[in-house]
């Protein structure tokens, strides 16, 4: 069973600042470590994940950077900010919101 983009729409960027919280990475590294939590379950397609990006550094949470590969190509990393992390946290809670209330439409306002 995959999970369809219809459900994770409008998370990508949520999804994107929480794997930046721990360290630095760049764009191949972020999506297979969401496909590894997932099971394989969920992708992001490239081009969501690059305009995620756009978006998040215009609104400057996050910012990038060129790495110093010694071996294979250069890589583009990317980091969140002060305003990102404070983002992220806002972002966290409308999900847990939307979520309880998805929670009491799916299953008639029982628990």
């Amino acid at each position: 069973m995959s999970i369809t983009s219809d459900v994770i729409r409008g998370h990508t960027e949520t999804i994107i600042l929480a794997h930046l919280i721990d360290r630095d990475s760049y764009g191949y590294q972020i999506n297979k470590e969401i496909m590894e939590k997932t099971d394989n379950m969920y992708e992001l397609k490239e081009a969501t994940l690059y305009s995620a990006f756009r978006r998040l550094e215009q609104a400057q949470l996050i910012v990038s950077y060129w790495g110093n590969e010694e071996v294979g190509a250069r890589r583009r990393y990317y980091a969140i900010t002060d305003k990102g992390l404070e983002a992220y946290h806002e972002y966290k809670q409308d999900w847990e919101n939307a979520k309880a209330i998805i929670d009491k439409l799916i299953n008639k306002g029982r628990a």
